[in-house]
This record gives C-alpha cells, sequence and structure tokens, in this order.
C-alpha cells in the first residue's frame, strides 16, 4: 500500500491535456476531476516537504511548483526547495519527485532555480564537482542540452570537471533517492529525506562563499 495515494494516482495523468472545464464541452466533468486530482497531490507533496523541513529548520520551504506547467499539460512531478543562506540565486536543496506509478520516489539534490540564478550561479553550482560522491550519491548533469545521469564515480567526477572546463558541461546536480516503498509512513519517508539531505551538506557548503 502506498504512503502516497494521491501522487500515485495523479502520476498516471503525466503529460495529459488540461482545459478549463467550462471551455472543455463533454470533458467538463473530467477536467473537474483532473484538477482535482492535481490540487491533491501537490497538496500531499507539500505536506511531505514540510515534514521534512520541521528536520531542517535553519532551512526555509519554497513553494511547490504547480499541478500543470504553462501549456497546460499535466505535470506530477513536483519539487520544492529548501533554502539555507543567501538569496535566491544561490545553489540551495531541493526536493523532487521521480518515477511512474510502478516505481517512484522523492529525489534529493543540490540545485539551483533556474529563473532566479544570477552570473555566478552557474559557477557556485558547478563547486560540487571539487569533492568525491560516495554511494548512493549520484551525478545528473546537463551535457551539451541533454540531462544525463552518471554514477558518483571518480572517473566522472574528472570527467565532468574536464566539460565544464570546456563548455561542453554547463551545469551539474549532485542527488540522492529515496523511494517511497522504503517508508514505512509519511513521517518515516520525511526522516528518510531529511537525513538524506544531511548527506548532501559538504556538497551545499562547497558552493558557498565565505
Amino acid at each position: 500500500m502506498t504512503i502516497l495515494p494521491a501522487i500515485e494516482a495523479y502520476l498516471a495523468q503525466q503529460g495529459t491535456k488540461y482545459l478549463a472545464p467550462a471551455k472543455a464541452g463533454p470533458e467538463e466533468a473530467l477536467m473537474v476531476d483532473l484538477k482535482r486530482q492535481g490540487q491533491a497531490a501537490r497538496q500531499e507533496f507539500t505536506s511531505l516537504a514540510r515534514l521534512v523541513q520541521e528536520h531542517l529548520p535553519n532551512l526555509s520551504l519554497e513553494r511547490t511548483s504547480n499541478w500543470m506547467n504553462q501549456a497546460q499539460i499535466l505535470r506530477p512531478h513536483f519539487w520544492a526547495y529548501l533554502k539555507g543562506f543567501g538569496d535566491l540565486s544561490e545553489p540551495m536543496f531541493a526536493l523532487r519527485l521521480y518515477g511512474d506509478t510502478t516505481d517512484f520516489g522523492v529525489s534529493v539534490e543540490v540545485s539551483f532555480i533556474e529563473r532566479k540564478k544570477d552570473e555566478q550561479s552557474l559557477i557556485k553550482q558547478n563547486r560540487i564537482l571539487n569533492q568525491p560522491l560516495t554511494d548512493p550519491l549520484y551525478y545528473l548533469a546537463q551535457i551539451e542540452g541533454e540531462s544525463q545521469v552518471l554514477e558518483g564515480t571518480e572517473a566522472n567526477r574528472q570527467l565532468l570537471q574536464k566539460g565544464v572546463k570546456e563548455g561542453k558541461v554547463r551545469k551539474v546536480l549532485v542527488k540522492y533517492n529515496v523511494a517511497q516503498s522504503q517508508a514505512d509512513s509519511l513521517e518515516d519517508l520525511a526522516e528518510r529525506l531529511a537525513q538524506a539531505l544531511k548527506a548532501l551538506v559538504p556538497y551545499y557548503e562547497l558552493t558557498r562563499d565565505f
């Protein structure tokens, strides 16, 4: 039995086009239901993020992403940022839903909000490469315009450092996945995510200017 039932149900709607019910004609009832599902799933993710933040009171929780994008395509893969020091252009922590109805969970990461970035955001972010990773941490890198997952090996760290210097790698995140199936309750999942975030602290600190 899932501990995130609203999210699990809404994951099946990934990519569906949403129309305002008043403009949906015979699909009005369907659109009303999709909106209800989206709002419930977003609230469930927000509740989880608040529980995580309670374990880390020095971090401030930003708003959860919307249940659809600007093109009104349903977007179940919610995220929420947890800000530490500095302003919103700084790298910070984030929670991000991943997976589908058969296998999903929440990843934690050190990253930054793209729409808030300044000329220093990428430079600071990519400092996470200055320290080796330990399992189960891994990289998510934007390489020549494509996002790629890489194991946290020393060879990959050096490869990404070289790519950043050559301009082939734009941005590198350090991430940690926590499957919802590992947890017995919402509170247990929140505690596991808080522990995962603590494992990212050394990499977050590399991004900071002291």
